[in-house]
């Protein structure tokens, strides 16, 4: 449950928590599975945090749309290769990934630094939430597709769902305001996560950790609608040094373990 409202308040779904937890109760099972149950897990926190920034009317869909259907094959790939994937190679991959992030989240420059703004790509967004709160940016859609691709593998192959990638991504370089990044990364999320799952069980990876995942799955449903109504009472800055604060702490001891 506590995973569950930390990962929806900043928009990373839990499972850069989830994994940690996994490698550390299970130090004997291959990574295909670990990273298995961690999307199951996801795909449940995201799809029930969805619904929560839903209500609020946070998401971008227009673009939430685009970027989901590119993660996708990306992350169907990656749920294949990780099988090839040695343990100790994992936890080292994983750990460095989580370090950078946080240190790209604490240290990065004022306000926006958008990429490749004045294309025909680019598309303007003006979103006005529950709260009457209205938001108004522009960014290239096109590149954010393109990198979405590579969120979807990385995601996929390390099991972390991809939120921690995607909200710094969308926040720092595409212009997006802190609580519309968290509530897209979401939606984006849970359709990444969905497809990483359906290809772990078509891949038969779950094995004895059925009722891990089941249980898991329930207590981030919970959570997830906690951190969707906290979201509402944190402000952008608070949200993003809690997603660098966390990054930080887990990749210094997956580093530690690798």
């Amino acid at each position: 449950m506590l995973i569950g409202a930390y990962g929806t308040l900043i928009g990373a779904g839990g499972g850069f928590v989830v994994v940690p937890i996994l490698l550390f109760a299970y130090p004997n099972q291959p990574p295909a599975q670990l990273t298995a149950v961690s999307l199951a897990v996801v795909f449940a926190n995201a799809a029930s945090g969805s619904l929560g920034y839903y209500r609020l009317r946070r998401a971008d869909y227009r673009s939430g749309i685009v970027l989901a259907a590119a993660t996708v094959p990306g992350a169907i790939v990656g749920a294949l290769v990780i099988g090839a994937v040695p343990r100790r190679t994992f936890d080292l991959i994983l750990g460095v990934l989580l370090i950078l992030i946080s240190l790209l989240l604490l240290f990065k420059p004022r306000g926006n630094v958008p990429l490749l703004l004045q294309t025909r790509f680019s598309v303007a967004r003006t979103l006005t939430d529950s709260d009457a709160n209205r938001y108004e940016y522009r960014f290239n859609l096109a590149l954010a597709a393109l990198l979405s691709t590579a969120v979807g593998f990385l995601s996929s192959l390390l099991g972390i769902g991809g939120g921690i990638i995607h909200v710094p991504l969308l926040a720092t370089f595409f212009s997006f305001p802190a609580h519309i990044a968290t509530a897209t990364s979401h939606f984006v999320l849970m359709v990444m996560a969905g497809a990483a799952t359906l290809t772990h069980v078509l891949h038969h990876d779950y094995g004895g950790l059925g009722g891990v995942t089941l249980a898991l799955a329930v207590g981030v449903v919970a959570g997830a609608q906690v951190g969707a109504a906290l979201s509402r009472r944190i402000g952008a800055s608070m949200i993003i040094r809690l997603l660098a604060i966390a990054l930080a702490g887990v990749g210094m001891r997956l580093l530690l373990l690798g």
